[in-house]
């Protein structure tokens, strides 16, 4: 279908032949620019009422077609649908005839022209665009339905013609490329194009190409689909060409592309329903679209090779052919179904059904579990898996078996069906772009050795030695047959390998024959011994061996090809029992008992399952880098704290009424980490609980009230520390600052009253100001409260000087200073234990909380003899729990991690290589106004002019939803909520900053971002 006349018919006008053909038609237009067009000619013109598009057709173009798509863009126009309106020439007309220079005749059509991005270049083309892109198209084809048949027209995009690439083959010149379009031709030819003919034809827009399809990005409130350009290859055809064309776009570049499909395809069976016929054939019909592209830019290539945009397609439309090359055509077939709210797997139900009905089965293991076999949960939030068990390798997981087995007195021991798992690493396990954690079948837990049986009758179907670590091992499949005849399939995992002697496939298999035995760690792939036991309705042309863990996006796909096992051994231990509750369930009880005031991260709430190192994993097992969490000071769960927290909670757990060993010799390891004079600690159960008792000390040492504080500051929950909280009483819900609290202006640097690195004197005199005020008015201060660096206030580390000349200033009139130190001490800021120390300060009192513990809930206050003991007038101070065993045990395992795993000195080799990386990523984004911190405790806010600084919060909550998407975790702060801060665990590796850097640099080039 080369059409030689297209190409020599297509308008060669110039932009000043533009303007007059415009204004001879149409009336003056002021100017105008040259869109892309692959055979016709469009200029963007800039008129005094707006914007046009001046549309100058081929000169093969009919005026009768030409006028049939002003009237179906006027039709959907009336349906209110996003598409160009048609604008009439002064005429009257809607076409209009012009000649060239060269004596053709063209026509020309004049449209409205529809602001937003092309979808081509908008980033993330997220899944609810797609699904939204697919409800336009099935509304807009739903409408054209309407329009009866257009004029005949053979198109080269015409999918139900696509055999005419035939012609220009040999335009491709890469040998394994032209094999692949030729291997797409041929199924074409036997398969599609058959079934086609069949299918039910309709008028279709059929080139919701990324060129032709306008987004506009609404940041958290999403991106939508703002309208729908080009109707020049509107025809009748088969429906599902139009979602098969739209898919072929839309899956470019996406890590899951079969994922992307999906959500176009449901939106468009949402609009205008698809038959199961019409599914079925789908995803081929996708590639075929996408072979069409790939041969048409061949012979593209060699007619005009300096034409760009006829190429604009050409690579990425390579790479994803020969990524669903790889890609069983049944299982896109499957995915589609399950997009469209069908059984994914349609012969599945059948097979489960009979399995049902069976009146029993052989034995699977001999001797077969009992009913004192134990079920190991080996769930990502599993609460017998420690994390050295779950992440420890073989060693640890093979003796966590045994132990419950031991325990249980039992030969066996049973792993769940569908339980989301962390235990299978690296790339091996990886699949568009998510981590599989899906088991597919069920374990049985026994000793290496034990005899293996078929279940039921069949032949062997295949057999491998899969030898990769991880892998199966030895492993052999069974196919069977329902009474219908309707095929199925048992898979035995992790053999011994001798298991594999002597056995062929075709062989028959009697039911009760031994087919096997367990194999050793040594040839099963590297696992506790066990039989891996899995049911398979249809095999995807796999030969030995199945995926046997499935990723968490595709579950219900791979759930309906690999049925319950249990349908098989019968087993009540695991029959599907309650189980976790869901993420909807938990939501609907926190709303029903909880206090409203206490929010969720992200618009939608995760539920975090477990935590290990710098990662926190869902239900479902995806793993998300934690950047956040000052409190999982040394690592989630850190094996030391746990441990020493867990051996001590089984020995004594009592006050400190009582002689114990651990207080004492925490309190002088804590206290020994401080300069003189500070040697006294008071142990409590938070950092507010800490604060609170701190403002107690200074106001019994002083014998006064007043406390200054800065604005934007917070300091804990209780009702007394509200009251010192600007971030709170300036707040929603506030009642602003009580008579006895008194604020200084934040020591911001970047947007503070006073800016720039020498800004410590300046803000020093607000404090001399102030306390000068206070003198007058007879209210001298009993503290100076402060963060050494200010969380909350939004990352900001006080400028040079500054606090020491304010410590001096608070002292000469009387007060005592309290350095807040709980979201920055133990070593964060990496270049000293505590924050004060970068300044050259040593406070009267500190205040530590968050991460003393670990997560253990502990606090500490840490003062002078002198103050301590001005405390000590008669009123007692007793808290039942701080300093209880347990904590000390916790709070002591925590100074040694920092210690012998040197977290002080990762903090600041991370926190630079961090810190460069942000200012580098800054180079390149305007957005990001300012990059501060210190070792780990770093922030970069976010400006939307560099100039007034006006505050980017809209845009820091996107960042943050996305990178949460993205599998990172951060958090906005700041009294403008625009900075996104930055304090993960210490064990934060140079990898997890590179992979932070790589995402945010990611996001920050999106859309919505990049502007």
């Amino acid at each position: 279908m080369i059409d030689e006349a297209v190409e020599q018919g297509a308008p060669e006008f110039s932009v000043e032949e533009a303007l007059g053909i415009a204004a001879d038609l149409y009336g003056p237009a002021l100017q105008a620019t040259p869109l892309p067009s692959e055979r016709d000619q469009n200029f963007l013109l800039e008129t005094k009422t707006g914007r046009r598009v001046l549309k100058i057709a081929n000169a093969c173009e009919t005026k009768f077609r030409l006028e049939f798509q002003n009237r179906a863009l006027e039709h959907l126009s009336g349906a209110d649908l996003p598409v160009p309106g048609v604008f009439r020439s002064l005429s009257g007309a809607t076409v209009e005839p012009v000649a060239d220079g060269r004596g053709r005749r063209h026509f020309v059509r004049l449209v409205s022209y529809l602001p937003g991005e092309l979808l081509a270049r908008t980033r993330p083309r997220s899944l609810p665009l797609l699904a939204r892109l697919g409800e336009l198209l099935g509304r807009i084809d739903a409408v054209l339905e309407q329009l009866g048949p257009p004029p005949e027209h053979e198109l080269k995009w015409d999918l139900s013609r696509a055999g005419w690439i035939v012609e220009v083959l040999e335009c491709i010149e890469d040998a394994g490329r032209l094999a692949l379009v030729e291997r797409i031709l041929r199924r074409y030819r036997e398969a599609v194009a058959p079934a086609l003919a069949r299918l039910p034809r309709t008028l279709v827009h059929n080139d919701a190409n990324d060129y032709n399809v306008l987004v506009e990005d609404l940041g958290l409130d999403g991106q939508r689909v703002a309208g729908l350009i080009d109707f020049g290859d509107m025809i009748a055809c088969p429906a599902v060409c139009e979602p098969a064309v739209a898919c072929a776009y839309a899956m470019m570049d996406q890590a899951d592309p079969l994922g992307a499909a999906g959500a176009l395809v449901a939106g468009y069976h949402r609009t205008r329903p698809l038959g199961e016929k019409e599914i079925e054939i789908l995803a081929d019909l996708t590639r075929v679209r996408l072979a069409v592209s790939v041969a048409n830019s061949a012979w593209q290539r060699r007619l005009k090779p300096d034409d760009d945009y006829l190429q604009v397609s050409d690579r990425p439309a390579w790479e994803l052919l020969e990524t669903l090359e790889t890609v069983p055509p049944a299982l896109a077939h499957y995915r589609l179904r399950q997009a469209c709210g069908w059984e994914p797997c349609p012969t599945s139900p059948a097979v489960v059904s009979w399995l049902a009905a069976c009146p029993e089965f052989g034995p699977v293991l001999e001797p077969p579990p009992d009913g004192f076999s134990p079920v190991l949960d080996l769930s990502a939030g599993s609460l017998e898996l420690a994390g050295q068990a779950l992440f420890g390798g073989p060693d640890a997981l093979e003796g966590h078996v045994r132990e419950r087995l031991d325990r249980a007195g039992a030969r066996t021991g049973l792993g769940r069906y569908a339980e989301a798992r962390l235990l299978y690493p690296g790339e091996a396990f990886a699949d568009s772009g998510e981590q599989r954690t899906v088991h597919l079948g069920v374990d049985l837990f026994a000793e290496a050795g034990r005899e293996i049986r078929a279940p039921l009758a069949g032949r062997i179907h295949s057999l491998a030695d899969n030898d990769r670590d991880h892998d199966y091992g030895p492993t052999i499949v069974l196919e069977h047959r329902t009474e219908s005849g309707q095929p199925f399939f048992t898979l035995y995992g992790h053999l011994e390998r001798s298991s594999l002697d002597g056995v062929r496939p075709g062989q028959s298999v009697e039911k009760g024959q031994r087919i096997g035995a367990l194999g050793r760690r040594e040839e099963n792939g590297g696992w506790p011994p066990h039989l891996h036991f899995q049911i398979i309705v249809d095999l995807l042309a796999w030969e030995g061996d199945f995926p046997g863990v499935a990723a968490p996006g595709q579950r219900e796909v791979w759930t309906s090809l690999s049925p319950d096992p249990n349908l098989i051994l019968r087993l009540p231990q695991l029959e599907p029992g309650s189980g976790r509750m869901s993420r909807r369930e938990i939501a609907l009880l926190r709303r029903r008992h909880l206090g409203p005031s206490l929010t969720l991260s992200y618009r939608e709430p995760l539920q975090i399952v477990r935590g290990f190192g710098t990662r926190l994993f869902d239900e479902l097992g995806r793993a998300y880098l934690d950047c956040v969490n000052n409190v999982a000071h040394v690592g989630h769960c850190h094996p030391r704290v746990a441990e020493a927290a867990a051996r001590q909670s089984a020995v004594l757990n009592t006050n400190t009424r009582y002689l114990h060993d651990a207080l004492a010799r925490y309190a002088e390891r804590l206290c020994g980490l401080f300069p003189d004079p500070l040697e006294v600690c008071y142990l409590v159960c938070s950092g507010s609980e800490a604060n609170e008792l701190a403002l107690r000390l200074a106001r019994t040492a002083t014998g006064r009230n007043g406390v200054i504080v800065f604005e934007g500051a917070y300091h804990g929950n209780t009702g007394g520390l509200v009251e010192v909280s600007p971030y709170k009483f300036d707040g929603p819900g506030g009642s602003g600052a009580p008579a006895h609290v008194h604020t200084l202006p934040m020591p911001d640097p970047y947007r503070g009253r006073h800016r720039g690195p020498g800004s410590g004197p300046a803000y020093a005199g607000e404090v001399r100001r102030l306390l000068a005020d206070m003198e007058e008015n007879g209210r001298p201060p009993a503290a100076f409260l402060y963060e050494s660096l200010l969380g909350c206030g939004g990352q900001v580390v006080p400028p040079p000087g500054f606090l020491l000349e304010a410590h001096k200033a608070v002292r000469a009139a009387g007060g005592l200073c309290i350095a807040d130190e709980v979201q920055v001490g133990f070593g964060r800021v990496g270049s000293h234990w505590w924050g004060f120390e970068l300044h050259g300060v040593v406070p009267d009192i500190v205040t530590l909380g968050k991460p003393i513990g670990n997560g253990h809930p502990m606090g500490a206050v840490i003062t002078t003899r002198a103050i301590a003991e001005a405390f000590a007038n008669g009123m007692e101070y007793f808290n039942t729990f701080g300093g209880n065993p347990v904590s000390c045990a916790a709070g002591l395992a925590v100074l040694d991690v920092v210690e012998e795993e040197e977290l002080r000195a990762n903090a600041q080799r991370v926190g630079e290589r961090l810190r460069a990386g942000l200012r580098e990523l800054a180079g390149g984004c305007p957005l990001i106004g300012d990059v501060r911190g210190e070792g780990l405790f770093l922030g970069f806010e976010l400006v939307r002019d560099p100039r007034s600084l006006e505050p980017a919060a809209q845009e820091a909550a996107y960042l943050v939803e996305r990178m949460k998407e993205e599998g990172v975790l951060l958090s906005t702060d700041g009294p403008q909520h625009n900075v996104v801060k930055i304090k993960p665990p210490l064990p934060f590796s140079t990898a997890d900053a590179e992979l932070l850097l790589e995402k945010l640099g990611g996001v920050l080039g999106e859309s919505y971002l990049a502007g």
